[in-house]
């Protein structure tokens, strides 16, 4: 017999199990040749490897269940395991439908999923690609989406680390003349990237990776010289990337590295002279196999329902502009 364990982070074990291990007893009453045991937050089953694998992604439909319902029931475990004997408990039969792909399970109980196409296309992109480019307007959940897949890396051991970067071109990334040391020269322009990680790891967990450097978020000009192995990269804001610089962070990645690039080609704050590297790797890099790019639109808006009336109606007025203007 074979032995799998199983670390079960994204739910409540105890709810997960049941009362006495209840849920557990009845699936390992449905494989009669295997044995299920409840360790703390992991669970051991011992087995032949086909039924391993079918009673490892009953308890994945069996999460997602729970996250979206807040609790589980015997029936709700009686349907998973129907669903599997029939040979339609395909992975992701729960997962895939209703409210949308969930990507990661917060500290406080909630969940960050995907829910509109081109959100859910992110996932799923950046699940089969190394390095993926949202494209699109503000409120569009690129850059949230993009952080809740690099944090879900980390917590599955995918990646041992967590890049995340953004020009900090209002400064003109010359940070010197500013108080202070490093973090508070660039706090101002990486916020956003706080607010998202914030939502998503618990507080003395992320100032501990914070402070062994398992999550560094630093301005794009600090990527320079550096290789980045095994780590989730994030550059956001890619709109303000220079071409230059574009090619410097795409070329940081090392071994077992992922990378997601977002940005909104309609709203740069680089001067007139400097081409945007986001437009130029558009043009230079769609159909190199393992790029692949994700175009977001106002139908992905998530924010106030009057951004994507905004939003529709700049697109119509710079239908009409004049070819190559500035978008601010």
């Amino acid at each position: 017999m074979k032995e799998r364990r199983l670390e079960i982070e994204q739910a409540e074990p105890l709810l997960l199990f049941g009362f006495n291990d209840i849920y557990l007893k009845r699936i390992e009453a449905a494989f009669p040749e295997t044995r299920i045991v409840a360790r703390g937050n992991q669970v051991v089953l011992q087995g032949e490897d086909s039924d391993l694998d079918t009673i490892s992604r009953i308890l994945d439909e069996m999460i997602v269940l729970l996250n979206r319902n807040g609790n589980l029931t015997e029936n709700d475990v009686d349907t998973v395991l129907a669903l599997f004997s029939s040979g339609k408990g395909a992975p992701g039969v729960f997962s895939r439908t209703g409210s949308g792909h969930t990507v990661l399970f917060t500290p406080h109980g909630g969940s960050v999923k995907a829910k509109t196409p081109n959100q859910i296309r992110l996932v799923e992109s950046a699940r089969s690609n190394d390095i993926v480019f949202a494209i699109g307007p503000a409120g569009t959940g690129k850059t949230y989406t993009a952080v809740a897949l690099a944090v879900a890396a980390l917590k599955s051991k995918q990646v041992k680390r967590i890049v995340l970067c953004r020009p900090a071109v209002e400064a003109g990334e010359r940070l010197g003349f500013l108080p202070g040391d490093l973090r508070d020269k660039v706090d101002p322009y990486l916020r956003p990237l706080y607010d998202a990680l914030e939502d998503m790891l618990p507080k003395e967990k992320l100032k501990s990776y914070m402070e062994n450097n398992t999550v560094e978020i630093v301005p794009l000009a600090y990527m320079r010289g550096r290789t980045l192995n095994s780590a989730f990269v994030i550059l956001d804001e890619a709109q303000n990337a220079t071409a230059l610089q574009m090619k410097m962070f795409l070329t940081r990645l090392g071994a077992n590295s992922r990378a997601i690039i977002t940005g909104d080609l309609t709203q740069t704050d680089l001067p007139s002279r400097d081409s945007s590297g986001l437009a130029q790797a558009k043009d230079i890099l769609s159909g190199v196999t393992g790029i692949e790019f994700v175009y977001f639109d106002e139908n992905d808006v998530v924010r106030h329902r009057l951004v994507k009336d905004i939003i529709s109606a700049y697109s119509r007025f710079y239908e009409d502009d004049e070819p190559g203007r500035a978008h601010s």
